[in-house]
């Protein structure tokens, strides 16, 4: 059976794999907005946006608010803190393997002074 947050990880980390989407999530971090101004940095088709927001409503980080023909797009970060969590764990893991290769790096240097 595959992990649910496995899943959710994946997705959120799927989504902001791309520069687009990445730029799309910056620009809804600064408020809501509709997604032809969402498009308008863009040089593609509102088809071609509306799949990148698929795939961020797909993650879970963004949410569409739709009131007759207007949608609204608005940022949802709790997806991103799965994501958070697991990046901190590997930055504890390489900041303990940086501190033992110093430490290391440190005691050579020394037992090479001490020889001079």
């Amino acid at each position: 059976m595959v992990n649910n947050q496995s899943e959710q990880l994946d997705a959120v980390f799927h989504a902001l794999a791309d520069p687009t989407r990445r730029a799309m999530v910056a620009r809804l971090a600064q408020a809501p907005c509709g997604i032809s101004e969402l498009a308008a940095p863009f040089d593609m088709t509102l088809a071609a946006v509306s799949k990148h927001i698929k795939v961020l409503e797909g993650a879970g980080l963004v949410v569409r608010n739709i009131q007759g023909r207007n949608h609204t797009c608005q940022l949802d970060t709790r997806p991103m803190h799965g994501g958070i969590e697991w990046l901190r764990h590997y930055e504890q893991f390489w900041n303990q393997r940086l501190d033992a290769l110093t430490a290391v790096l440190i005691a050579e240097d020394q037992t090479r002074n001490s020889k001079d």
